[in-house]
């Protein structure tokens, strides 16, 4: 799609969409693109600068499309936008993730003969690490740096916190290293250490790390399991009297909640409180499911109902932590109970809830009612996963039902949903149990086909 028909396409949504959008759309913004339009049509034309301005404050709205769709306005009526305009037109692309159309703009500044700023190439940076691209955005830093141009802090958190987020802890610390000119190649034993001294180098050198970079560094490496690493650089945080915030306390009450090191979670969770931090729904849930895995339902109970008193209200996710605590301790009672009062708190289940009861039935023996869940699924037009496929064929081999077992293995196919290696497994036990060998050789066979199971 070409610059132009994206912008025409923001600029005349489908009368649908336009008409939800309406109503989300504030009458201060609707004054705004008054303005903006008005202006347009004045004699002589405002200078750039004013429609700059403007655009600014759209953006500070977060009403990215009205942008776009007002610079090409700007554009029609020959209105020359100038550098900030630019600017801030590559921000909206990248923001809509639209980043090809934010280096369109990117060219025009360089063939226009303006000098791209730190704004410029964060903004470009930025985006293209909201969408993934990762090793696009290192090429662009390398290939910035060679052409001499200074990035700044806020270039080196935005590559960090990407890289973190996509478990690539090595390659930001490597990065980090690098800001200091002296490429270091990691060793898996020697992490933190090469941590703290990175840390210790851009201190040195007056470089000061945002809590961003703090956070993405500690996220990094709880994707990866090590925890303790993890608080290592928390606790460097504290040693430089930098701020944690809700989001610095939930990275590491859910990494020790993944690592069963729940009593630290919790300690962690109660100086929150001492701090004055108030703990979010993502910090709360994360909390009640390391208490749940570890079969500490009372406790996580009580913190739903602190999440409700204090306004923080439970979503699915979090229910789904206490459904599947209860089914694993044969409380599938309570389980049914909680869930049916879902809908009444205005929660929906999703499939993995259901998932949950279905498992749980089966697991007390109550394959008829995990049925009946099944069916109904099946009647409301759900989309089966493996798992709601494997959990039943798990309840009919328990019952020593083998031809039900197959037979669902056979629909479960038709429906394209492919066995995984934990469906053959089931099945295969149960036969060699039942001393049918060769149906169990033929799945084990088909098993080894797919590359479940390498012989």
């Amino acid at each position: 799609m070409s610059f132009l028909r994206y912008a025409v396409s923001v600029s005349f949504p489908n009368s649908r969409s336009y008409s939800h959008s309406l109503q989300h759309f504030n009458d201060d913004v609707i004054d705004v693109v008054s303005l903006f339009n008005r202006m347009l049509h004045k004699k002589p034309t405002p200078p750039a600068i004013e429609f700059g301005q403007i655009l600014g404050s759209l953006v500070k709205a977060k009403h990215y499309p009205t942008v776009v769709s007002l610079s090409q306005q700007m554009e029609f009526s020959r209105v020359t936008p100038d550098f900030v305009t630019h600017n801030i037109l590559i921000n909206s692309f990248s923001q809509l993730g639209h980043i090809s159309f934010a280096f369109s703009v990117f060219s025009k500044i360089l063939k226009r003969g303006y000098h791209p700023n730190l704004i410029t190439f964060n903004t470009l940076v930025k985006g293209l690490c909201l969408k993934g691209h990762l090793h696009q955005a290192l090429r662009f830093h390398d290939n910035h740096i060679a052409q001499g141009f200074q990035l700044d802090q806020v270039t080196y958190a935005t590559l960090i916190n990407g890289l973190c987020k996509a478990g690539q802890t090595t390659a930001a610390l490597q990065l980090l290293r690098r800001v200091d000119g002296k490429l270091v190649q990691l060793n898996s034993q020697g992490k933190v250490k090469e941590a703290q001294n990175v840390l210790a180098v851009m201190i040195k050198n007056d470089i000061k790390l945002s809590g961003v970079t703090y956070n993405s560094l500690m996220n990094g490496y709880c994707l990866v399991n090590e925890v303790n690493k993890a608080n290592d650089i928390f606790n460097v945080m504290f040693k430089r009297r930098l701020t944690a915030d809700v989001r610095t306390y939930t990275i590491m009450i859910d990494g020790f909640c993944k690592a069963k090191m729940v009593d630290e979670a919790i300690n962690l969770f109660k100086e929150m409180h001492c701090r004055k931090i108030i703990p979010n729904t993502i910090t709360y849930s994360s909390l009640i499911n390391g208490l749940c895995k570890l079969g500490r339902i009372s406790y996580a109970l009580e913190l739903v109902d602190e999440m409700c008193y204090k306004g923080q209200l439970p979503d699915i996710i979090t229910y789904n932590s206490i459904l599947d605590a209860l089914c694993k301790n044969h409380q599938v009672d309570k389980a049914i109970a909680l869930s049916r009062k879902l809908n009444d708190k205005g929660i929906h289940p999703n499939m993995c809830t259901y998932n949950i009861l279905i498992d749980g039935l089966c697991k007390v023996g109550r394959l008829e009612d995990a049925q009946k869940v099944f069916a109904d699924l099946l009647v409301k037009g759900y989309n089966l996963d493996v798992f709601t496929y494997t959990a039943m064929i798990q309840g009919f081999c328990d019952k020593g039902l083998f031809d039900e077992a197959m037979t669902l293995l056979s629909k479960m196919k038709d429906n394209g949903c492919l066995p995984n290696a934990i469906t053959y497994e089931i099945i295969i036990r149960s036969l060699f149990d039942k001393d049918e060998n060769d149906k169990a050789e033929k799945l084990l066979c088909e098993m080894i086909a797919r590359g479940l199971l390498y012989g």
